[in-house]
């Protein structure tokens, strides 16, 4: 399967945006995007006028790397989201937000989304006690995400399970810092997600 393997940092000054792409760095003097906030180029710096399509595509464009997926992946997330009944928008943030890649981050067992995506193919979780190595996988509530009794000693782990507390674990889910366990206690709801999207340009987007 295809991923991004460019710079990282590039993608937040693209978008205006931090995006938190490289865990603890982002929180350092060392983010790019706090020494260079304005678009990556040689005419980064000049003022340009954004029409409405170009607002759209920038929004999905943040959402999509925000969350690590290709266009193909993030086509097929948006495709179930106008499937299910309620508000399409919603439903795409939240079907983003129950990814077990994400609900890895989220809980503080990653510092950052690409990190978590990588320790999940790697075997080193389970979801209700099963072995689960899909990233894309849609925890549900009442899942108990662990950390594999044999991958605790990593050191990666164990730094991101100790900085948590500056990002801190959402509602939805509970996290047991000490047996490297979380649970599901509920779906995420729209008042949960705190980074500034508009979903909306997305459906527009996608909707012509």
């Amino acid at each position: 399967m295809g991923k991004y393997t460019g710079p990282a940092c590039r993608l937040c000054r693209r978008e205006g945006l931090k995006l938190f792409l490289k865990g603890d760095r982002c929180y350092s003097d060392k983010c790019a995007f706090e020494r260079r906030s304005y678009v990556p180029g040689q005419h980064g710096q000049a003022r340009v006028k954004i029409s409405n399509y170009g607002l759209q595509l920038r929004e999905k464009q943040k959402v999509k790397r925000m969350y690590g997926l290709l266009e193909r992946q993030f086509r097929t997330c948006f495709e179930k989201a106008d499937w299910q009944k309620g508000v399409t928008g919603t439903n795409l943030l939240v079907l983003l937000e129950r990814r077990l890649d994400n609900a890895v981050y989220r809980l503080g067992f990653a510092s950052a989304r690409r990190q978590a995506r990588h320790l999940v193919r790697h075997n080193h979780f389970l979801v209700n006690g099963k072995k689960v190595n899909i990233p894309s996988y849609l925890v549900k509530v009442g899942d108990v995400l662990e950390i594999k009794e044999k991958s605790r000693s990593i050191l990666a782990i164990n730094e991101a399970v100790e900085a948590v507390v500056r990002r801190g674990v959402p509602q939805w889910l509970e996290l047991d810092k000490d047996n490297f366990r979380g649970t599901v206690k509920a779906y995420p709801m729209r008042e949960d997600l705190t980074m500034p999207m508009q979903e909306q340009l997305i459906v527009e987007l996608y909707s012509k």
